[in-house]
């Protein structure tokens, strides 16, 4: 067993970074990188060592090598997850990449990134930084709901919008991470209000349109990628075609998402707001008849609130430059969405988008 906690300038308040690595070689590395960026490391040799030594040293992360003696990284993860004490831990799978399935049973198992061998420093002070600034993003939103609890009116108020402020800040992350500019989440957000306004004159979706619904969706439709902060950025970045592999792990982009919303909402302030920022986040890549993902539902199994963003990401991304195709008119975007009515998008919500597309951005 190693601990090794750095120089002296790092300080107590320093963050622990726990590398659990059976290869020496590798665990002086990481440490090396970790100590330079003025954090703590903490070393482990195996999956054993680390579970005796975690209720000691309380990491901020977890650097985890998948395959180990004695308790290999899945089955120290899910160790780690089950335990309500831990779960919150951050871990980050250390993978040769030699099979991608590896790494898509890492994030089924509750892993938040991967880092290849051999380690690139400038790689792997990104990762370790975006994902310690998650976790304490994620932190301080627990600490912010836990104190809404025994807040006065106006208190709620002014924690609901730090709230939502630092859920923006990890959406543009993920934003930023897939390229996206900031004016693509405003009109997003934007056209989804006057799509959801419209449906709110028809027969058909009268019912289930309020206020409230409105100006709900139009703060929570930017949060439909969040999950994006868990995928590797050379798989958000790609240029080329992804492989299967790559596909599943980018699909995991939903529930990371949902379960990042979820934790946050877990802690007793489970809000219209954070509710149907859940349901578009898991759900917005679910197709009409049924052919989507995550879960495969189908129809108006799907909530409302995920068809309507679906829809509208759908028609933002089309009609803006990308680095492989130039823009599409508003009606040629209208007219591939039109091929697909029935089949990915709901057809009579897809007839109200047409009707108003001259007032979206």
């Amino acid at each position: 067993m190693v601990i090794s906690m750095g120089n002296d300038t790092t300080g107590a308040q320093a963050a622990r970074i726990m590398i659990v690595d059976d290869l020496e070689t590798n665990r002086f590395i990481l440490r090396n990188i970790i100590m330079d960026m003025g954090y703590q490391p903490v070393l482990a040799e195996n999956g054993m060592q680390a579970v005796k030594l975690l209720p000691h040293c309380n990491p901020e992360l977890i650097l985890l090598d998948i395959s180990m003696p004695e308790m290999d990284g899945y089955e120290f993860c899910r160790i780690i997850k089950g335990n309500p004490d831990l779960r919150n831990i951050p871990i980050v799978f250390i993978s040769a990449f030699d099979d991608p399935q590896d790494v898509v049973k890492g994030f089924a198992m509750g892993g938040e990134d991967y880092i290849t061998k051999p380690f690139i420093p400038e790689v792997v002070k990104s990762r370790v930084g975006v994902h310690l600034r998650l976790h304490e993003a994620t932190r301080n939103l627990q600490e912010i709901n836990r104190r809404l609890q025994v807040s006065v009116a106006e208190q709620v108020r002014q924690m609901e919008r730090e709230k939502k402020t630092m859920l923006y800040a990890l959406a543009n992350i993920a934003r930023e991470n897939s390229s996206y500019d900031a004016a693509h989440m405003e009109r997003v957000s934007y056209n989804c209000r006057i799509l959801t306004q419209a449906m709110q004159f028809s027969p058909r979706y009268e019912q289930y349109i309020s206020d409230s619904f409105i100006d709900t969706i139009e703060i929570a439709a930017p949060l439909s990628d969040i999950g994006n902060v868990a995928i590797p950025m050379e798989i958000l970045q790609k240029k080329t075609r992804l492989t299967p592999e790559e596909i599943k792990v980018m699909q995991t982009h939903t529930t990371v998402g949902a379960k990042i919303l979820r934790d946050i909402s877990m802690t007793g302030d489970y809000n219209d707001f954070l509710k149907q920022a859940i349901d578009i986040a898991h759900y917005h890549h679910e197709n009409w008849d049924g052919t989507g993902y995550p879960d495969g539902k189908k129809e108006n199994e799907i909530p409302l609130s995920a068809q309507i963003v679906s829809m509208i990401s759908t028609y933002c991304a089309l009609t803006e430059e990308r680095a492989y195709r130039s823009a599409f008119s508003r009606e040629e975007a209208l007219g591939i969405m039109q091929n697909e009515a029935g089949t990915r998008f709901n057809a009579e919500l897809l007839e109200i988008c047409k009707k108003i597309s001259r007032q979206l951005h």
